[in-house]
């Protein structure tokens, strides 16, 4: 798999901009600001429909424009797919493949994978649960892209039955109807936690190996699944243990207005050694955790035989020596692997391909990695 060709439209700061791309490394070197991320960022949303900056799509879209556009032609498993993505603030978003309407976008998951490193993912280990779920679900989405609608349903549920729920405090609900929702709830709930169970069971042999390659002289890492089901799981009876468990709080739930069970409610806990990473892991470790993540999903990904789009967002310039080593050794097997950076000396020496200079509103490719006469002007 790799992204043959990259094109957009009122794109963050982009009024238009191409990019052609060929397998191997390509380096997007540009001042910060000049909108190198941004590619990197129009590129992750093609394959997750989501972005790794902002919570929702309004953002990317450039200001004073009514609509974003982002066209990506693929090559996958021998074919060749364009996919085009229409993002319009406060409406429905529409997606194409090869210039055909799809019936939601959702529908185009899968068409390419990628896995981006990026400074925001030290989030992962000092931010709140709510990143790590997300890392989580993005995760299977990209392994099983049946599990954008299930995480969809879920959402949609939730929504409800929180809605619900606030009203019953202030006594204005019909309660008859909660046990219907406690019932949705359950089964969706059930469905994703169990998926994201067979995920933290597949990505922590790969985290904690790629962080004993990246931090041999720290405590070992370590993964574990916190549900807000107390007690061991059956896994093969997580809706009723939901259901049961949801009987359990109802009280809590209705004064407290809020759903207090379900994957909503779960984190992904990282330990250092015999404590928590969280609060405990210095500067370094915390990069190195972050790092061991992505490698991870990278691996799980590239297992299935479907090997992602490796996209390096300015971060060779925190790294030291030791992780360094250890992402370019990664790099170097990818098949397609895209990076930015604010200046050229950031960039490892062994990662060698095209390279193309971002700034003033253009991208100039300035050589292909050994002939500086190569010169391409896209913008």
């Amino acid at each position: 798999m790799h992204l043959r060709r990259l094109a957009v439209e009122d794109f963050r700061s982009w009024e238009r901009a191409e990019l052609d791309l060929e397998p191997g490394v390509t380096v997007l070197v540009g001042s910060n600001g000049v909108g190198k991320t941004n590619l990197a960022e129009a590129i992750g949303y093609v394959a997750t429909l989501g972005s790794h900056r902002v919570a929702n799509d309004a953002p990317l879209i450039r200001r004073g424009a009514e609509r974003a556009i982002v066209r990506a032609q693929v090559v996958h498993q021998g074919r060749e797919l364009f996919v085009e993505l229409e993002i319009t603030a406060g409406r429905a978003n529409r997606a194409r493949v090869n210039r055909a309407p799809v019936p939601r976008p959702r529908e185009i998951l899968g068409i390419l994978r990628s896995v981006l490193f990026a400074p925001e993912d030290l989030a992962l280990v000092r931010g709140d649960p709510g990143e790590r779920r997300r890392f989580l679900d993005d995760l299977l989405v990209a392994r099983y892209p049946r599990y954008a609608g299930v995480r969809s349903d879920y959402d949609r549920v939730l929504r409800q039955r929180s809605a619900l729920l606030k009203t019953a405090r202030n006594r204005q609900a019909d309660l008859s109807t909660l046990e219907v929702w406690d019932g949705h709830l359950a089964r969706h709930g059930a469905a994703l936690l169990a998926g994201r169970l067979e995920l933290v069971d597949g990505i922590a042999p790969h985290a904690e190996k790629a962080f004993s390659e990246v931090a041999p002289t720290s405590d070992p890492l370590s993964l574990q699944y916190k549900c807000s089901i107390p007690g061991e799981l059956d896994r093969a009876a997580l809706e009723p243990m939901l259901l049961d468990e949801l009987a359990q709080v109802r009280r809590q739930e209705i004064e407290r207005g809020v759903c207090l069970v379900g994957p909503h409610r779960d984190d992904l806990v990282l330990g250092l050694g015999e404590g928590p990473a969280k609060g405990y892991a210095s500067h370094g470790e915390s990069w190195a955790i972050a790092l061991s993540l992505r490698l991870a999903s990278y691996r799980l990904l590239k297992a299935d035989d479907v090997e992602p789009v490796l996209i390096l967002d300015d971060v060779f310039a925190e790294l030291d020596a030791q992780r360094r080593r250890a992402l370019c050794a990664v790099a170097a097997e990818a098949e397609q692997v895209i990076v930015t950076a604010a200046v050229a000396e950031d960039v490892p020496a062994q990662l060698t391909g095209a390279r193309f200079a971002v700034g003033g509103g253009t991208v100039v490719r300035t050589t292909t990695g050994d002939d500086p006469s190569d010169v391409q002007e896209n913008g």
